[in-house]
């Protein structure tokens, strides 16, 4: 299903062809000496802007795709990850050991080695003349997450201890889900391109201030409206048609 905005974008194109086909109604009333909402540059910018739609209608779908396959390939990270750490604590290593596995299992989880003070304890100590620089726990980002697996994996694989017999707990089986992880990541960021060159084309031409499609129909109602009257019904017709801008 298309997201609001964009449907909202393929609604004033919509709204931009029914404004042209009022003003081809009008005939030769409609006689601007604007080059710029004359019948036939609305009718280029209209036929470009429809292309705009269809391009970016066309790599939409690889990029959702994309998307919604690495987001169903990270999504069981977490508990692996949790089961990672159980097999490691079930093992004769060392403190250091095990908590440099917690460092990486924490920033792998989003969680935190101590809880977050509130701003109350933070003016608090600030007041004391403590210095307060509580870093973020937040390093849940794709290329994060895969740069602290692929840490994990790295300091597991240096751990003689750590040999679990469970398949998917084993160093080659986690190389290889780090792997497609990886490939899933770098689809997303090759689908991206595309995808965000194609808005860029079609918001320079819909919301380009003075000849985008949007100020263009702002100006062609104007001077229906000066043309025919306030009240008139040719003004109606076309008062009624709305066009926002959508630059995102």
């Amino acid at each position: 299903m298309a997201s609001t905005t964009e449907t909202g974008h393929a609604k004033n194109v919509s709204n931009f062809e029914s404004l042209i086909s009022f003003i081809k109604g009008y005939g030769a009333t409609y006689n601007p000496s604007k080059d710029s909402i004359k019948v036939d540059a609305l009718e280029l910018i209209l036929i470009n802007a429809k292309k705009t739609i269809v391009d970016i209608d066309n790599v939409l779908p690889a990029y959702t795709n994309a998307v919604s396959a690495r987001e169903s390939a990270f999504e069981p990270l977490g508990k692996l990850i949790t089961r990672i750490n159980n097999a490691i604590k079930a093992t004769d290593t060392t403190e250091n050991v095990d908590e440099s596995v917690k460092t990486l299992v924490r920033k792998l989880q989003g969680t935190r080695a101590t809880s977050k003070i509130s701003d109350e304890e933070k003016q608090q100590l600030t007041t004391e003349g403590k210095e307060v620089n509580q870093i973020s726990a937040s390093q849940m980002g794709y290329d994060n997450r895969l740069e602290n697996f692929y840490k994990l994996i790295m300091l597991l694989s240096s751990i003689p201890q750590y040999a679990p017999n469970e398949e998917d707990l084993k160093i080659s089986t986690l190389t290889a889900l780090y792997e497609d992880l990886k490939t899933k990541n770098t689809a997303v960021v090759n689908t991206t391109t595309p995808l965000s060159n194609a808005r860029i084309a079609r918001n320079d031409l819909m919301y380009k201030p003075l000849s985008g499609l949007v100020d263009c129909a702002a100006d062609a109602k104007v001077y229906i409206k000066s043309v025919f009257g306030p009240s008139s019904p040719q003004y109606k017709q076309v008062s009624k048609l709305e066009f926002k801008s959508l630059a995102k």
